[in-house]
C-alpha cells in the first residue's frame, strides 16, 4: 500500500511563498503521475497542477500559472509544490495524489495540509 505523507504549508501573507512535500513510501517509478489538488471552504476538490515522472512534462491550472511550480526530487520519491506570489484566494486545503501506471484516475492521496493566505 502506498502512502503519500505531506509537509509544509501553514499561514503567509499576500505576496508571500511557500513550499509544500510530498513523499512517496515506495519508488515512484511505479507511478505515471502525481499532482496536486486543492479544496477550499465551501467549495469542491480542483485541481493545481500534475507531473509526469517519465518525461517530468507538467501541466497547471491557470489560476496558479507562472505562479506555482511543481517538481520532483531525483530519487523519485517527494514530489513539491513551490507557491510564490500567494493571493488570498489560494487559500485551501492542499492534497497530493498518485496515480498508479496503467490506470486512469489518481489512486493514492496524501492527508492534505492547510494553506492559509492572509490578505
Amino acid at each position: 500500500q502506498v502512502q503519500l505523507v505531506q509537509s509544509g504549508g501553514g499561514l503567509v501573507q499576500a505576496g508571500g511563498s511557500l513550499r509544500l512535500s510530498c513523499a512517496a513510501s515506495i519508488r515512484t517509478s511505479s507511478m505515471s503521475r502525481m499532482g496536486w489538488f486543492r479544496q477550499a471552504p465551501g467549495k469542491e476538490r480542483e485541481f493545481v497542477a500534475h507531473i509526469w515522472w517519465s518525461s517530468g512534462g507538467t501541466f497547471y491550472a491557470d489560476s496558479v500559472k507562472g505562479r506555482f511550480t511543481i517538481s520532483r526530487d531525483n530519487a523519485r520519491t517527494t514530489v513539491y509544490l513551490q507557491m510564490n506570489s500567494l493571493k488570498p484566494e489560494d487559500t485551501a486545503v492542499y492534497y497530493c495524489a498518485a496515480q498508479k501506471t496503467g490506470t486512469l484516475t489518481y489512486d493514492y492521496w496524501g492527508q492534505g495540509t492547510q494553506v492559509t493566505v492572509s490578505s
